[in-house]
């Protein structure tokens, strides 16, 4: 049966694009993760619709990926396909106000391609660790912006292999959610709507928050982002610190002592690690304050 789904996605793909057993901690910004039984990173969309057509056809479990920058993928592994968008799918244009990319680019180098043409809005997500397909699936947002204050329209391929284009409105953003992440859809290009700015300003602002994310993030260790959620009326590293968990650790997984909001790997940290990690955190939170903490870390494979 593997060499049948194997000899599917090298018709599809290329054989230089498929991959067997790939160590999935090379592809997350944690640095964890177990193999995935293929992984394929398709070169154009008409090889991502087929891939992904493919999968469905044959019951083959699959998963969208981009830069692995807010998943935690089990010490076991991965079995089904791989499909990572960031190595190629990854093109942007920019044009007047606005800026068209695809679902691989990363959210950097689009704020990086706004700042060269003097178009401002975007400047909060050019520290984001993403790609645009996951920023623009969860909502990603910091420092007071969001996805959807920018988004105009984004293409995705829905569950019955259609090709739809939705707009921002149609795009039910909310808080780390969207029509995306609900109806299972996969980005594959967004329009960013922006404004002319001055260039100086635009880079200054960038700066400044580069410049913070430095200062109070863990940017030299891996990890995933924020960890948990914002529980309505709190903030999730708060309640860790006040819980008494800074640095407090489980294996190689630990709360970080920068930021209590993140989980870094500190060296040799396994999924199980990070799981048994949060699941303490959470407890003590809930027995301290009364308060359930989210995961905002997605979860992927086998533990």
């Amino acid at each position: 049966m593997d060499q049948d789904i194997l000899a599917g996605l090298c018709k599809l793909a290329g054989r230089e694009h498929v991959y067997q057993d790939e160590p999935l901690c090379r592809h997350t910004t944690f640095r964890i993760g177990g193999p995935a039984d293929f992984f394929v990173t398709p070169d154009c969309v008409s090889v991502l619709e087929g891939l992904v057509a493919f999968c469905r056809e044959r019951e083959v479990p699959f998963y969208i990926l981009g830069n692995g920058s807010n998943l935690l993928v089990g010490d076991k592994g991965y079995r089904g396909v791989i499909i990572q968008l960031c190595k190629n799918l990854n093109q942007i244009k920019t044009a007047d106000e606005s800026i068209l990319a695809q679902a691989g680019a990363m959210l950097s180098a689009i704020a990086r391609a706004a700042l060269e043409e003097g178009l401002t809005g975007l400047e909060f997500a050019s520290g984001i660790p993403g790609t645009l397909g996951g920023a623009v699936m969860m909502n990603a947002g910091a420092y007071g912006g969001e996805m959807k204050n920018v988004v105009r329209r984004v293409r995705v391929l829905s569950r019955e292999g259609e090709i739809l284009e939705l707009t921002g409105e149609q795009m039910e953003f909310g808080y780390r959610t969207s029509a995306v992440e609900k109806e299972k859809y996969i980005v594959l290009e967004a329009e960013l709507g922006l404004r002319r700015g001055d260039r100086e300003q635009i880079s200054a602002c960038m700066k400044e928050l580069q410049e913070r994310r430095v200062e109070k993030q863990p940017l030299n260790m891996p990890s995933a982002g924020s960890t948990f959620k914002r529980p309505e009326g709190y903030f999730a590293g708060k309640l860790i610190m006040d819980a008494g968990l800074r640095g407090f650790s489980v294996g190689g997984a630990q709360i970080s002592e920068k930021h209590c909001g993140f989980v870094i790997n500190k060296g040799g940290a396994t999924a199980a690690d990070v799981r048994e990690l949060m699941r303490q955190v959470n407890a003590r939170v809930q027995e301290k304050f009364g308060v359930s903490l989210e995961p905002e870390v997605k979860m992927l494979g086998e533990f």
